[in-house]
């Protein structure tokens, strides 16, 4: 038996909280921001298992998460500044380490009874403690690879293509290495995500799987691409991480009389007089800047590809929200993509860094109108299969039940009575 594996007899000798022989698994998350953790409370809620989400976001701007308010608790007073673009350039970097650490003790001094605390990378090494110290389990959440191995990666891309890169803050770095030592189990969205753990030495037995899901009620098919046209579409911050290079290089290469690109997101600082430059000499080319989710669907719905040669991330949401608008996917690796869809069923998968394979499946579709209309029938029918969120929600409910050492599937705990 590995050192990391969890068993009931290791949970119960934690004296977890004994009311009844049996009771329900009480969850309690927290998020700098938002991300995925609300999605997770909302699945959490639903099988009864929430007993709170702790957020940095301001309450006005959790109006829509469908949670009870009492589930809910905020500590705004240092992401609220930043979000609002108060804090200067030159104090960013201390700002946000700041608020990780002032968000984990104020989550940790209101933790509620639980039997797992997840807690987001980055802000959960105090709360996870604390809840240790109660008989609590420590789940650690991480969204993307693992933070040292996401640094050398940027830092080495960076390199390649003559841009600046400050780097990871070292503090956070140590930060969430401590959080992952810490831990009872990690939490990934991606076989890339874990690949990268195991990389740097983590145990496989404390990695558990979740892949991310789509909301089927806010993404779905609502128009057509138009025939004869080849619309591609990138959605999110456009930079180095995110492959910038790489798309304005498919781009340009893509042979194709009636060619677009769209860019739906902000521009970062170090991409955006490349792009500029990049737009004298190639037609076709818009960007958007942010776009509300309620506008991405129709982008999405009568675009031919998603484009997303990222270097580096956990699972990129927008892959499976295009999927779910009929959208087919040309992505890396690095994204997460092979934990969504097959490469030749839905969309292509290529390597990272690799500019030939990713014009070439580009090509492939342009050149291909009724493969490319095969991918998009795939691709709906591949996230309806999964279910949404609701297929998410399943998996991080039989994680937390497997944890606490419990079998049974309505994610109750047997305990014995004290």
């Amino acid at each position: 038996m590995g050192p990391n594996l969890i068993t009931a007899s290791s949970v119960q000798a934690r004296a977890l909280p004994t009311v009844t022989e049996k009771m329900n698994i009480q969850v309690a998350l927290s998020t700098a921001g938002t991300f995925h953790s609300f999605d997770m409370a909302r699945q959490l809620q639903k099988a009864g298992m929430l007993a709170r989400i702790h957020t940095g976001y301001p309450r006005f701007k959790l109006r829509a998460t469908d949670l009870p308010p009492s589930k809910i608790r905020t500590f705004p007073w240092l992401k609220g500044p930043y979000m609002a673009g108060w804090i200067p350039a030159w104090l960013r970097r201390d700002w946000e380490y700041w608020d990780r650490i002032t968000f984990d003790s104020y989550v940790a001094s209101t933790l509620p009874e639980c039997h797992v605390f997840c807690g987001l990378s980055g802000s959960g090494l105090r709360t996870g403690r604390v809840a240790q110290a109660r008989g609590a389990l420590y789940v650690c959440d991480r969204g993307s690879s693992h933070i040292r191995y996401q640094d050398r990666i940027l830092r080495e891309e960076h390199s390649r293509w003559g841009i600046p890169f400050r780097g990871v803050d070292p503090r956070i770095i140590d930060r969430e290495e401590a959080e992952y030592e810490q831990a009872d189990a990690i939490l990934v969205p991606s076989t890339f995500v874990r690949q990268s753990f195991v990389a740097m030495g983590v145990a496989e037995s404390k990695l558990r799987l979740a892949p991310y899901g789509v909301d089927l009620t806010r993404f779905g098919p609502v128009a057509s691409p138009t025939r004869g046209n080849f619309d591609i579409i990138f959605v999110g911050g456009l930079s180095v991480r995110k492959g910038a290079h790489y798309l304005l290089g498919a781009y340009k290469a893509l042979q194709h009389p009636r060619k677009t690109l769209t860019i739906a997101g902000t521009l970062g600082a170090e991409i955006a007089p490349i792009l500029e430059r990049f737009c004298r000499s190639n037609d076709g080319v818009r960007v958007l800047g942010h776009v509300p989710q309620s506008q991405l669907k129709d982008l999405m719905s009568r675009s031919h590809v998603l484009v997303l040669p990222s270097v580096e991330e956990g699972l990129a949401l927008v892959q499976a929200q295009a999927m779910a608008c009929g959208c087919p996917v040309v992505a890396t690796r690095n994204t997460g993509a092979q934990d969504l869809y097959d490469d030749g069923v839905e969309g292509y998968i290529v390597a990272p860094f690799e500019q030939d394979a990713l014009t070439m499946a580009v090509q492939r579709l342009a050149d291909r109108p009724v493969l490319r209309d095969q991918f998009s029938r795939a691709c709906r029918q591949r996230v309806v299969r999964v279910g949404g969120w609701d297929g998410y929600g399943r998996t991080v409910v039989n994680v937390f039940a497997g944890l606490a050492g419990t079998g049974h599937a309505d994610g109750s705990l047997e305990v014995v009575s004290a």
